[in-house]
């Protein structure tokens, strides 16, 4: 099944002044890599997607890293808590 992800879509999720969440970033970052597989995509429009691509890969991996952090200081939290009981 392909799944197109026209121009406005990319633009809107880029024009939010909010971040996407994780999973529209990825949900849209899958569109994008479906999208370039198409045999027949023009060169420009692979370029274009590319791009967009990068930027919502950026956002999905800074939310994992945010995540991660936060996992961290609450299991150093959560130590330091037993520790002193």
């Amino acid at each position: 099944m392909l799944v197109c992800l026209s121009k406005n879509d990319l633009k809107e999720i880029m024009a939010k002044k909010e971040r996407p969440s994780f999973e529209e970033a990825l949900e849209k970052l899958e569109k994008i890599v479906e999208k370039l597989s198409d045999e027949e995509i023009t060169l420009e429009k692979s370029v274009e997607l590319y791009e967009e691509g990068l930027k919502l890969s950026r956002i999905c991996s800074e939310t994992l890293e945010q995540a991660t952090l936060k996992i961290e200081q609450i299991e150093k939290s959560s130590k330091k808590d037993s520790d002193e009981a």
